[in-house]
């Protein structure tokens, strides 16, 4: 079992002038087997907060504590917040020209798992999980996201997911650029990792970062959170979702200004 959590985060971010503040006290905790998603209008900090967790460096936290597990995730390196088993599925994925994508992932999961993977059993269980995400086995030689589309390089992300097997899972705006069979295919990917990692005694911990409700279809959540003006402003459960589907932000941003006046 695993927690995330997060204590008073505030993350400012780099620019030309000067630090500029975007989240402004975040509190949140992550158990394992929950799924939580995070909701809001387009610049509230939702990306901001995934990218702190992971370790960007273009993000600076002020104040506030990030424990996994009672570890303190911000004394960590990027790669010893991935050891740890915190992944992040990017917005938009890098590519990474020269470096073929069955090696990145084997380097990957051998630096997750402590030491390499039995060849015969690593190839078979990567093929098994390209299959159920229904990736050509071709791209395996071919250069890390060199070249995808938009809704093949999500898939590579859930690929990771199900791969290096996280305790937290970071899902920023997953469901971004996808049409609707390369949305339920990821998402399927998605639960087919939680109802393993729930099988095996875990649970995977799920924050779900996304604009739209229509992936919240597919992926079912135990707690909406609304993200205005740098911090959560409400919580609730999957009705909450359907309110803002149907009534906008309007109400959450006009509190997150006075809240922060």
């Amino acid at each position: 079992m695993a927690t995330l959590e997060i204590k008073d985060l505030h993350v400012s971010v780099v620019t030309d002038d000067e630090p500029k503040e975007i989240l402004r006290g975040v509190d949140l905790t992550v158990d394992s087997g929950q799924t939580h998603a995070i909701m809001g209008p387009n610049g509230s900090g939702k990306s901001t907060l995934a990218y702190s967790l992971a370790g960007h460096p273009k993000y600076q936290v002020t104040s506030g504590s990030v424990t996994l597990d009672g570890a303190d995730v911000l004394a960590m390196t990027v790669d010893e917040r991935a050891r740890a088993g915190l992944f992040l599925a990017m917005q938009y994925p890098v590519e990474v020209p020269g470096v073929s994508t069955s090696n990145f992932l084997r380097t990957a999961a051998t630096a997750v798992r402590g030491q390499a993977p039995a060849v015969r059993t690593w190839v078979k269980e990567v093929k098994s999980a390209m299959a159920d995400l229904e990736i050509d086995p071709a791209f395996a030689e071919r250069s890390v996201n060199e070249g995808f589309s938009g809704g093949e390089k999500k898939r590579h992300e859930i690929l990771q997911l199900a791969l290096l097997k996280p305790k937290i899972a970071v899902l920023d705006e997953t469901d971004s650029g996808l049409d609707v069979d390369a949305l339920r295919i990821v998402s399927e990917g998605v639960n087919r990792y939680k109802a393993e990692s729930a099988a095996s005694g875990e649970g995977v911990g799920v924050l779900l970062i996304t604009h739209y409700t229509r992936i919240l279809r597919y992926i079912q959540p135990d707690h909406v959170h609304v993200f205005a003006g740098g911090r959560i402003v409400e919580s609730g459960g999957p009705d909450l979702a359907e309110e803002l589907e149907t009534n906008g932000y309007v109400r959450f941003t006009g509190a997150a200004v006075g809240g922060a006046s």
